[in-house]
């Protein structure tokens, strides 16, 4: 990972800023933003999302505290930039939708490794399938949101990306 100048510095903590601020914001919404912004960071400023996901997750932990949801957290969302830097040629808005509804999907299963370990699996298995109403709305809400702002802010993005 490449040093960020000053201004990526700042961009990124405003960054992670943004998805803490309209996940709370919206959280009485269907689905959320996290997802199609990270989609969105990653494929517009590849070398600051990172840094804005991380300050992401310590806004989190800051707010609500740490907990086994914690650990979650602190691969989840990388694990999101990472499939999109592997999926960073398409320049689809359903594509992109259909992606962001599959991790609201998968969500749930993606955080059973933290209950694996600590209630083992009948315990992770009990866990993600009391979650899966919540990840079946998680996706529908996702795949909505991406699908109505991918291009808008897509162009949003590319215009900051310029401008560094």
């Amino acid at each position: 990972m490449r040093r960020l100048t000053t201004r990526e510095t700042v961009l990124a903590g405003l960054m992670g800023a943004l998805l803490m601020a309209l996940k709370e914001a919206l959280a009485v919404l269907p689905g959320e933003p996290v997802t199609p912004l990270i989609l969105l960071y990653t494929l517009e400023l590849p070398a600051v999302a990172p840094w804005a996901i991380a300050a992401f997750v310590l806004l989190e932990f800051v707010l609500y505290g740490f907990g086994l949801w914690s650990w979650m957290y602190l691969y989840v969302w990388f694990l999101l930039h990472w499939l999109v830097r592997r999926l960073r040629r398409m320049d689809s808005a359903p594509g992109w939708a259909v992606v962001s509804g599959a991790y609201g999907l998968a969500f749930g299963a993606l955080c059973t490794p933290v209950y694996l370990f600590t209630v083992g699996p009948a315990g992770a298995f009990a866990w993600w399938v009391a979650g899966l109403p919540t990840d079946l709305v998680h996706c529908a809400g996702n795949f909505v949101i991406t699908l109505v702002v991918y291009r808008p802010l897509r162009r949003v993005f590319a215009a900051i990306r310029s401008r560094l």
